[in-house]
């Protein structure tokens, strides 16, 4: 093949030329077509000069093409508008109009009929971007394999319905549904042949190979914006053959496409690659990217193929097969496959991935001009592959040895992509802004290149910072206004520099290499590039550029147009950015390729070097010494990890206290879980074995005490081939569940995060992209029960503009310091990748991160420090490579055979597929120091490998969350690949030593972290960050902390060189005590005495641990009997090395080059690894972005990676676009993050503890238990009245029943006692109850299940009761009219004016007038109606203070039925009520209520109910119903009535007496019902039912029915109480006030003792609503209840409190100073007129009416020790008085409105004729005049 068509006559046959000729003249607005013979017959000159023209940027032609869009039309972009389908066709996409299946997935299998001379393609729908329609086309129109001979037109058939003859492309488009919205042509829609594999099945071939296709249909302008670039395939080997000669191919591999379109804006560039370019970077994972042929971001390879470009689109420009467009493709092999990229693909825009392939390809990047031979034996000569960046213009075609250089375009994409910069500010109308100079570009690229250390290798992102910083120093006036300018530490850049012109180029860039020492070498050329490669070549042969790293070719002269290209010559930067190519995969290829061709025998002869021939005497250690001063540590919960778990429960709780509805916490009774950890064996281990410890299963009743491993594993799965199993049993379990909370953990979560796509094609791994589909499949998203929680040390990934995870759901680990204060008092301090770095800086007496050690040190550590109990180091040789791995263990274990140290330390091979496997006698040592008794046990997890002296070869190219032992001494990670440079990998790898020491360390050198000192909240990494002072109790997390050392360490470390002498040691003693007590973080020194070690032990005992007894666990290496408490330990006289060594972090040994960039650090202080790109298969969105700071938190860098990161096509959140909207977001999906190795796991599994926790109190509630009180006092009675199983009353043998005036209800304990007759009680009967101090104290509670029969407040939100409540957005039916009724009432003397609040959906319980829509009254049942699907009687709940809290939803109380709830209101809190129960109708009581008590709300809902029932008696009497036909009742029910419950009573006894009963919830739609079919239900005037209590007995329901008081829950008919009120002025006891008063005028009373009710206690809300303070004062101060009365017209403070309530309250605490006599005197109580006050439970009183007629006890004998006279009213007269007899010095209160009728009520009652009164004995209570203060009166009896 050769590599020019200089002078040849193309093989083309003249049809096919005629054939373009018509095209190109179809396509063009040329009016002249090209001649056909200058096609046939091209020279190299016009080659070039084409060349030239269509790479270059000119104004004119970029004004011309910036209008061009990216069709093959040159007119401007008009819709392509398809010919509608018709009517009644199929138009599903992948489907033909006749309805039948095309994709390929669906009939890979069936028999297709293919007509003689077709061939079976696939065709690609925009619509359906992951499928290939098959398609039968005749194989003339089809181009052979060199793109050619296709005819014109289009015949083929459809494959599904059988319909043949096509002739048009557009026709068959229509037919088979592509729905294209641009001119359909057949080269950009048909893609692959289709062929059948080995099974029969029908696969995808190779790509069609359309001539320039891929050009024409991305034709556009060379400038910054229209460029993108295609990623090919990775080769199916480490090499390709090729030939000597070139010829240019055209590329099968880059498809038609669209322009892509920019996140920021529509001019950013559509290939944005510099950002994440990294020349040392690593790239996403092609090789499952080709495997699955996915539609993916394609990139440049090393070497390629500049295909034909086709015809021009403009008349005045020349046309030749070879012209480039912008877009460059390059060409690996003809057959390997690239799919089509979608149009809409984002992702387009954003970056060039790293690798490209390394060794010989089939053609190279070629241009023009002369080709360039690159000469044979480069590689043996120059001992590592040049690297040859294409910069500006155009390259020349190479050949020859091609195997031995690496041609990479990312130089050129960087240029391209600086000069699209400027387009950012255009959407701010900055259009004069210029982009930076080609020149300059390549003068700072030169500048950047000569500060090089020879150790360093560039890297994009300083490039792309220099260009940026360039660009705006130039600029800086206009962008001012836009962004400010970011200073960086950049190498000097010429500032304010004067346009450049091409010929100052090769002078300037010389001269700025003049002083580098040759390191970079300048050439310039004058004609075009191939002579400064060609010299280049020489000079390399020649031996010349030894001391050259870096080769600039400029050739600037002609036409005044840049060439040039950057060639990396240097040995160690050329072997470091060629391997940074390469992907994990070809990486392992490639070494797998050179072991199996000899390398291995060079290493082994290597090897052999290092071992002495004479074999040395073994070491005697066979464990004969016990020693006692190191030991396994036992297991505990750190406040870190607590402190996480409860920040993770908030954010659990926050999802489900939104308004979104996506988590009904209520409606959970238990949490399960499932673990999804990597594929590791180790890591699978580990989890297991810290979830046994943990005790979680036991704690959240999934398991029980006999736990074994097998039932363990069911709760951790291992991602890999067989994880679907249990997955799909998970899922099964939480569909058949819906009362339970799953919690989906994926821990690890950064790993394998490649998009399921892949496994719709055959040849894809069964575990590719197994996350995504399992953990997104449409199940766990939609399921409501299950939680997914993402744990990982590394989110970047899943933080980018497509995630699913909402950033207010993330949670980062907090950080452990706040202005200097520990937040967490550890035992131990966290040492991370921040603590690392830390350690390099000078000052620090041992860096724990080296570059320059030797492995042999680490060997002789390794055998002289173990200890005579043989305990000893780990040593951990990273080796990535699984191949190199196991090689290195075979020598290794040769080498320790050869030294008869078999059994001194062990060898262990770590691969993430297997498990752990060590020789006996070392299970026999790990057995004896762990006190493990089970002869069957291995060590399973390396942290089990505490203690033993070994190495670890750790093998996989990634960690996979694998833990390592406190006894890791030395981690080398030299050999770690350097693809790795994305800071996930890197940091992924450097966490592996990430270690808790002791925080009472003994240190030769003490240091303190300055940064913690001058701003502790910010970080110098990104490890150990927050957002948040975290004020829970968590863990400790170290941001920096000093190097640890004992003086044994720097004895045997001669390198290390320290000076510190014993006063120093002691001065900086002092100065770190008082670091202490400022919180600063601390390292103690070793001259400290004992005591100053454990100066935090009692802080430390704090700390909240977890130890379970592992005797008979499974993982029995951690018995707590072997484990010390951590504030005993006192230092040993003679330690074990082992010891000491768990004080200190492990040392880390890097490779050169990431020993760099880890301590290099910006102007701000951050690591360079901080600004790498994130991921391997996420990409910058835009290389113009912000940097990071060092100043950022978690929560900053979080949003940083949302807006500046896009995930390539192969990231599993590519397809979740949310462009900025929260619909996208996952409701139910939270991310922890937090550094490795710092308690993750346990902080998640603690998680699980308290969330469970929290769900059991979450359907428990507090209810009063409490006994009835005053039982004593009831009067005995033999006579049964009803039967224990009496259903309802008798109606006549109720009537005999007398009352019982005695309240029972315990929340009265502290009220009067009632008396009814003479009563014999002793003095100190009454005094049992609580103090007077104690009268508030917390009643008695019991905690209780919620029912499915419970009422509930706000916060409970289900599926059932979500219309009910009014929070379903679908329903529109929760708009509320205000509605105003009016009604008169004489007492009040005025008329009185309510309104209701009524939602739409309950307007159909009220009656309106037509028109007008005025409220007219309420509807009522009839007394007759027998329906149980609903309630008669409307409900009415008075409340206050409590619209959260209130149990005001009744739809599960009520079982779903029918009823009418009304909630009764004070006028100001009608819009919080509203609020919070939107869909509930309001009563709200008028403004002169606001500050009156429950009283009266009682009355105006008795008052209202009444005049309601004569309008519903009026209006329903016109449709022919009888008045006493209504039904009278209402509910009044409290806010706090939780549950209700029924007792079941058994008489099957062979005596009547004899029962048994039981007791259950009920529905109060149960209840109520019951009641209401009472029989003569209408006779009864209040109907109640018992106050639950657990202590009931027998004898209290032995009477299924009571005549007594009711309380909290009544049914009041309205219709008898229609003379008996409420008193709308009480706060206190209104209910016992009425119930006497309803009973003295005759009416029953009937409490269901059959049935009770359980009260909720509510903290918030109610009486406690009302508080008293003083008028004047605006502080409040609470005033004593002796202070609530004042003498009249004296100068007492007035309080801000209604008269009423400060009467009530006076007289409940100091009412024997008005009644001395009364005080304990039960026997002599205190008369009380027509009401019934509390007086305080010492005071006993007697209720009389004065109402004509009225019912009361016979008082013939009884002598009162008191008269109360409350606001009397006519009926009470003189004569009435004087029936009464009252003990000498009894005493007389009379309480009036106003000192007025306090004196008129005086003489009315002639009360003076009895009672003596004095002017002092007048009281007021302590209100201001305004506020209508109640006057008293004291009198004594003569």
């Amino acid at each position: 093949m050769g590599n020019s068509y200089a002078g040849q006559l193309k093989t083309t046959r003249f049809e096919e030329v005629l054939h373009n000729s018509i095209e190109a003249s179809l396509r063009s607005n040329s009016l002249v077509p090209r001649p056909i013979f200058s096609q046939l017959y091209l020279e190299a000159e016009q080659q070039l000069s084409s060349l030239e023209a269509g790479s270059r940027v000119d104004n004119e032609e970029e004004e011309e093409e910036e209008e061009e869009e990216s069709s093959e039309s040159s007119s401007p972009p008009l819709s392509y508008q398809m010919k509608p389908p018709p009517e009644g066709c199929c138009t599903t996409d992948g489907f033909c109009q006749a309805g039948k299946d095309l994709r390929l997935v669906s009939i890979s299998n069936d028999q297709i009929e293919v007509p003689s001379g077709f061939l079976l393609v696939g065709a690609k729908s925009p619509n359906l971007p992951d499928h290939l329609l098959v398609c039968a086309v005749d194989k003339r129109f089809l181009p052979d394999d060199n793109g050619r001979n296709a005819l014109l037109g289009f015949s083929g058939n459809c494959v599904g319905c059988g319909k043949k003859g096509f002739c048009y492309f557009t026709e068959f488009s229509n037919h088979i549904n592509l729905k294209l919205t641009t001119q359909p042509k057949k080269q950009k829609h048909l893609k692959y042949y289709l062929v059948r594999n080995a099974q029969g099945a029908l696969t995808k071939g190779s790509v069609i190979c359309w001539k320039g296709a891929e050009f024409r249909g991305r034709q556009a302008s060379s400038g910054p914006c229209s460029s993108t670039l295609f990623q090919p395939p990775e080769s199916s080997g480490p090499t390709l053959t090729t030939t000597s000669e070139l010829v240019p191919t055209p590329n099968p591999n880059a498809p038609a496409g669209t322009q892509q379109t920019g996140t920021i804006s529509d001019h950013l560039p559509s290939t944005a690659a510099l950002g994440s370019t990294v020349y040392n970077g690593k790239d996403s994972p092609k090789q499952q990217l080709v495997k699955n042929n996915l539609p993916a971001l394609t990139r440049p390879s090393v070497l390629g193929t500049l295909t034909n470009s086709g015809p021009p689109k403009k008349r005045h420009k020349g046309w030749s097969p070879e012209s480039p467009s912008s877009t460059e493709t390059w060409n690996l092999q003809p057959n390997l496959q690239t799919p089509n990229r979608n149009k809409n693909d984002v992702g387009g825009l954003s970056c060039l991935t790293h690798s490209t392939l390394v060794g010989p390809v089939s053609s190279p990047m070629v241009g023009s001009g002369e080709p360039v031979s690159v000469p044979d034996n480069l590689l043996k000569i120059c001992k590592a592959k040049p690297v040859i960046f294409k910069g500006h213009g155009n390259f020349p075609y190479l050949c020859g040895n091609l195997n031995d250089i690496i041609i990479s375009p990312l130089l050129y994409t960087c240029y391209r992509n600086s000069q699209s910069i400027s387009r950012a500010y255009e959407q701010y109308g900055a259009s004069t802004i210029q982009p930076i100079s080609e020149e300059m570009q390549l003068l700072l690229t030169v500048y950047y290149l000569v500060q090089l250390a020879p150790d360093q290798v560039p890297l994009i992102e300083d490039l792309e910072q220099i260009f940026m910083r360039s660009w705006r120093e130039s600029h800086l006036s206009e962008i001012r206004q836009y962004q400010q300018a970011i200073p960086q530490a950049f190498p000097p850049v010429p500032s304010q520099i004067a346009p450049m012109t091409s010929a100052q180029l090769p002078w300037l860039a010389g001269l700025a290499a003049s002083s580098c020492n040759d390191s970079v070498h300048i050439i310039e050329c004058s004609y075009s590039l191939a002579e400064g490669l060609s010299e280049m070549f020489k000079l390399l042969i020649e031996g010349k550029l030894v001391k050259t790293n870096y080769v600039v070719i400029i050739c600037a002269c002609r036409n005044r147009a840049l060439d040039s290209c950057i060639a990396v010559t240097g040995k160690y930067q050329a072997r470091v950015l060629s391997e940074s190519m390469l992907t994990p995969a070809e990486y392992q290829k490639e070494v797998n390729y050179q072991l199996v061709t000899g390398k291995v025998e060079t290493l082994g002869s290597f090897f052999s070097t290092l071992c002495p021939v004479n074999k040395p005497t073994a070491l005697d250690i066979t464990g004969a010494a016990v020693c006692t001063s190191y030991n396994v540590e036992r297991h505990q919960i750190r406040p870190f990890q607590l402190a996480v778990a409860q920040k993770l429960l908030s954010h659990v709780c926050s999802i489900a206290d939104s308004s979104t509805q996506n988590l009904d916490l209520g409606s959970f009774e238990k949490v399960d879980f499932l673990i999804c950890v990597p594929p590791s064996e180790v890591t699978y281990q580990q989890t297991l074995f810290h979830l046994w410890h943990s005790g979680v299963l036991l704690e959240l009743g999934l398991e029980k005490e006999q736990l074994t491993k097998q039932r363990m594993e069911q709760y951790v799965v291992k991602l890999d081939a067989e994880a679907q199993t249990k997955f799909k049993v998970f899922l099964q379990n939480s569909m058949q569940n819906p009362h339970t909370l799953f919690v989906l953990i994926h821990d690890h979560a950064h790993w394998d995060l490649v998009s399921a796509v892949h496994s719709l094609y055959p040849q894809a791994e069964p575990s590719v992209g197994l996350v995504d589909r399992l953990l997104n499949c449409r199940e766990v998203k939609e399921a409501p029960n299950i939680l997914t929680l993402h744990v990982t040390s590394f989110p970047y990934a899943l933080q980018t503009q497509h995630t699913h995870i909402s950033p207010y759901n993330e949670i980062h680990w907090p950080s452990s310091y706040s202005n200097g204060i520990d937040l967490y008092h550890e035992n131990k301090k966290y040492f991370g990748l921040s603590e690392f770095i830390e350690s390099t800086l000078s000052g620090h007496s041992l860096p724990l991160l080296r570059y320059d050690s030797s492995f042999e040190a680490m060997v002789m550590a390794l055998g002289k420090r173990q200890c005579p109990s043989g305990h000893g180091f780990m040593v951990v040789l990273r080796i990535p490579c699984i191949p190199l791995a196991a090689v290195a263990y075979e020598r290794l274990y040769h080498v320790r055979e050869r030294l008869s140290l078999t059994d001194n330390f062990e060898i262990i091979l770590g691969n993430p597929n297997s498990g752990i496997t060590i020789g006996k006698h070392f299970v026999e040592q790990l057995k004896i120091w762990q006190k493990i008794e089970d002869v069957e046990w291995r060590p399973q997890t390396y942290l089990e490998l505490e203690g033993l002296p070994c190495i670890l070869i750790f093998s996989g190219m990634d960690p996979q969350g694998e833990a390592l032992p406190r006894s890791l001494r030395y981690c080398d990670l030299r050999l770690i690949n350097s693809s790795c440079l994305v800071r996930t990998a890197l940091e992924q790898e450097l966490g592996l030593a990430a270690y808790f020491v002791s925080s009472e360390i003994h240190m030769e050198k003490v240091v303190v972290n300055d940064v913690l000192e001058s701003d502790p909240e910010k970080l110098s990494s990104t490890d150990n960050e927050d957002e948040e002072i975290v004020t829970e109790g968590a863990a400790f997390c170290m941001e920096s902390s000093p190097p640890l050392a004992t003086p044994g360490d720097i004895a045997k470390s001669p390198h290390l060189v320290l000076s510190s002498s014993t006063e120093e040691n002691t001065q900086n003693c002092e100065r770190q005590r008082q670091k202490v007590e400022k919180g600063a973080q601390t390292v103690i020194s070793k001259h400290l005495p004992v005591a100053a070690e454990q100066l935090d032990s009692k802080q430390n005992i704090k700390s909240a641990q977890i130890s379970i007894n592992s005797s008979s666990s499974p993982f029995s290496s951690s018995s707590s009997s072997s484990a010390p408490t951590h504030n005993s330990f006192i230092m040993q006289t003679s330690q074990c090395s082992m010891t000491k060594a768990s004080k200190q972090p492990p040392i880390v040994f890097l490779p050169k080059l990431v020993y760099d960039i880890i301590t290099s650090t910006d102007s701000s202080g951050l690591p360079k690894s901080s600004s790498l790109l994130p991921y391997h298969s996420v990409m910058w969105a835009s290389s113009f972005r912000p940097v990071m700071s060092k100043m950022m938190t978690c929560t900053e860098q979080s949003l940083y990676y949302r807006q500046w990161t896009v995930p390539k096509p192969i990231h599993m959140d590519y397809n979740n676009r949310n462009e900025g909207r929260m619909d996208t977001f996952h409701p139910r999906r939270l991310l922890l993050s937090g550094p490795p190795q710092i308690g993750k796991t346990g902080a998640y599994l603690q998680f699980l503890s308290i969330l469970s926790r929290m769900l059991i109190r979450l359907t428990e509630v507090d209810v009063y238990d409490e006994e009835e009180i005053n039982i004593k006092l009831q009067e005995e009675s033999d006579q049964c009245y009803h039967q224990p199983g009496d259903m309802w009353p008798d109606l006549e043998t109720f009537k005999k029943i007398p009352f019982d005036y005695t309240i029972h209800d315990p929340k009265y304990e502290d009220a009067s006692l009632i008396c009814t007759r003479l009563q014999n009680m002793n003095s100190d009967d009454r005094s049992r109850g609580r103090k007077q101090e104690d009268m508030y104290m917390r009643r008695q509670t019991t905690r209780m299940r919620l029912s499915k029969y419970a009422a509930y407040n706000t916060y409970h939100h289900c599926e059932q009761c979500h219309q009910y409540m009014g929070f379903n957005p679908r329903y529109q039916l929760y708009e509320s009219t205000l509605h105003a009724f009016a009604f008169s009432y004489s007492m009040l003397g005025e008329e009185i004016q309510l309104h209701f609040i009524i939602p739409k959906s309950k307007e159909h319980h009220f009656v309106f007038s037509q028109p007008g829509r005025q409220l007219e009254s309420m509807r009522l049942p009839l007394v007759t109606d027998k329906s149980q699907d609903y309630i008669k009687s409307p409900t009415f709940t008075p409340t206050t203070g409590r619209h959260e809290h209130g149990l005001f939803n009744l739809y599960h109380a009520m079982d779903g039925a029918s009823h009418l709830h009304v909630l009764v209101v004070k006028e100001y809190e009608m819009a919080v009520y509203k609020k919070y129960w939107p869909n509930h109708i309001m009563l709200v009581l008028p403004s002169i209520f606001n500050s009156a008590g429950v009283g009266a709300a009682h009355f105006l809902i008795k008052e209202l109910s009444y005049h309601n029932l004569e309008l519903e008696r009026n209006r329903q009497e016109e449709l022919g119903i009888k008045p006493q036909d209504i039904w009278p009742f209402i509910v009044i029910s409290d806010d706090s009535c939780v549950m209700w419950n029924a007792v079941e009573i058994d008489c099957s006894g062979d005596r009547k007496s004899e029962y048994t009963w039981t007791e259950r919830n009920v529905s109060l739609k149960q209840i109520l019902q019951h009641i209401e079919a009472t029989p003569n239900v209408t006779h009864y005037a209040l109907i109640g039912m018992r106050k639950w209590s657990s202590k009931t007995n027998s004898g209290e329901i032995r009477e299924p029915f009571s005549c007594c008081h009711v309380h909290d829950f009544v049914m009041l008919n309205v219709d008898l109480t229609q003379n008996v009120q409420y008193n709308q002025n009480r706060f206190m006891c209104d209910d016992v006030d009425f119930n006497l008063r309803a009973h003295s005028a005759g009416l029953l009373i009937c409490r269901f003792n059959r049935f009770s009710i359980m009260k909720k206690q509510i903290a918030v809300g109610g009486h406690r609503s009302f508080h008293i303070k003083s008028k004047v004062s605006e502080t409040p101060v609470s005033t004593a209840p002796a202070q609530y009365i004042c003498a009249p017209d004296s100068k007492h403070t007035f309080l801000a409190a209604p008269a009423q309530l400060l009467l009530e309250k006076y007289l409940q605490y100091h009412s024997h100073r008005f009644f001395p006599l009364s005080l304990k005197n039960y026997s002599h109580p205190v008369l009380s007129v027509d009401c019934y006050l509390n007086l305080g439970p010492q005071i006993a009183v007697c209720y009389v009416s004065s109402r004509p007629h009225s019912l009361n006890i016979s008082c013939s004998g009884l002598m009162f020790s008191g008269l109360l006279l409350y606001l009397c009213d006519s009926f009470v007269v003189a004569s009435f008085l004087k029936k009464f007899h009252f003990l000498k010095g009894a005493t007389l209160c009379v309480i009036c409105q106003d000192r007025n009728s306090l004196r008129q009520t005086v003489v009315r009652l002639e009360l003076e004729d009895e009672w003596q009164f004095r002017l002092r004995d007048e009281f007021q209570t302590a209100n201001a005049k305004e506020d209508r203060p109640l006057f008293f009166l004291t009198g004594r009896h003569i």
